[in-house]
């Protein structure tokens, strides 16, 4: 199953694999419930487990940002991460979007299959990267 329905997702699950990658590691406990109360979010469960997890950040007219995106190494392998995908790409609050963009260092297979792709003039983008903000908090 897989649902937007935060009241059933597992925090312990979802904070435990995150606060553990390689894009958020060591991020607070608090900073992760902010950002998962202010964001589209997207449980993967079987059998009442959580299994997997994805989040966007979105204006629901214009832009989304997909982050956070996991399915647990036990359940890899099996399909999920593809329907988590298309779960996302087919909601009704992420369609007419001018572009949704994420960041990976490892699963560009995945996205591709689903209309991903480099950016096409990745001059016109800037960050302000803080990569060690959680060691201040």
């Amino acid at each position: 199953m897989i649902t937007t329905d935060k009241a059933l997702f597992d925090f312990d699950v979802i904070y435990g694999y995150i606060s553990q990658s390689y894009w958020a590691k060591g991020i607070p406990r608090k900073v992760m419930r902010a950002a998962i109360e202010n964001s589209l979010c997207f449980g993967v469960f079987e059998d009442d487990k959580q299994v997997g997890f994805a989040r966007v950040i979105t204006d629901c007219a214009t832009f989304a940002y997909l982050a956070d995106v996991f399915i647990l190494s036990d359940y890899q392998g099996r399909g999920l991460s593809k329907e988590l995908m298309t779960k996302i790409i087919e909601h009704p609050q992420l369609q007419g979007l001018r572009r949704m963009m994420l960041a990976t260092a490892d699963a560009h297979g995945l996205y591709t299959k689903f209309g991903f792709s480099p950016v096409t003039n990745p001059s016109i983008l800037m960050e302000n990267w803080q990569p060690d903000i959680y060691e201040k908090l």
